[in-house]
């Protein structure tokens, strides 16, 4: 007997802003109501939805079937369907991220969280985000280059940067994570195996390679660094113009041995 090909089904999702949830879940309760909102929304944005080959579009819509997100605290989620040719539409409220198990509010803490400084225990305990909320907005992040998602979100690229390099285990290797932030927003977060000057000008290139495809003319002004031998040499090939100096934190730490030199009125003055 010959197996019939299964039809690949398309998730057809819209994300509607519905301004506050106070007004997502009123219009829960009146079907035409919500029926209404969500067509004023696309035809205020100017879309048309994207229907079956055999239907001529439109705009006639009914409410079809709810689900409930349970990680979300039971939040009901509505389906939308055309009445001609029986697509079916996810209506998702712009307070839920698509595929993901946490807020949009929780993503954004847990983007802000790394330039702070902050692990996974301390998010949970400084934070009111969940420490997996962090983890899962990582490795989300993961699959994209950060350059290309800041330049998505309407960032510019930062004229002056933070670089350093931080070091973690990996099963049972030692592994490097050069790092450029600027703000409090991270630019690159690379991996090496190595500490080598050339291993960080090959990670520290990423950022540069995707910053010059937005923008050709892109030239860093400045670095803050650490004083680490690989990380100077390989921000001084990338950036040949730039004035490189120590962080706050760095600077002070070697400020005591830049003193020795001087005549005891001098350094207490």
């Amino acid at each position: 007997m010959a197996h019939t090909t299964k039809p690949t089904r398309e998730n057809r999702t819209m994300t509607v802003d519905f301004h506050d949830e106070a007004t997502y879940f009123a219009l829960l309760s009146d079907g035409k109501a919500f029926v209404e909102f969500v067509l004023a929304f696309l035809l205020s944005l100017g879309f048309q939805l994207t229907h079956k080959s055999t239907c001529n579009g439109g705009s006639s819509l009914t409410r079809h079937a709810h689900y409930a997100r349970v990680r979300l605290g039971g939040l009901s989620i509505w389906r939308m369907q055309c009445t001609s040719c029986k697509a079916v539409f996810t209506v998702l409220p712009h307070c839920i991220l698509r595929y993901r198990k946490m807020r949009p509010d929780a993503a954004r803490d847990a983007l802000l969280a790394p330039p702070g400084g902050l692990s996974l225990a301390l998010c949970a305990t400084i934070c009111p985000i969940a420490p997996m909320a962090l983890y899962r907005v990582i490795c989300a992040l993961g699959q994209y280059s950060l350059v290309n998602v800041l330049v998505t979100c309407h960032l510019p690229l930062p004229a002056s940067i933070l670089a350093d390099e931080k070091h973690s285990t990996c099963l049972t290797e030692r592994v490097y994570l050069p790092t450029i932030v600027s703000g409090r927003v991270i630019g690159h977060l690379g991996s090496s195996a190595s500490k080598s000057a050339g291993a960080c000008t090959e990670s520290y290139g990423e950022f540069q390679r995707a910053a010059l495809e937005d923008e050709p003319s892109y030239r860093g002004q400045g670095a803050l660094i650490d004083g680490f031998d690989s990380t100077t040499k390989s921000l001084r090939t990338l950036f040949p113009g730039a004035r490189l100096g120590y962080g706050l934190r760095h600077a002070l730490h070697k400020l005591p041995d830049k003193l020795v030199g001087l005549a005891a009125p001098v350094r207490q003055g």
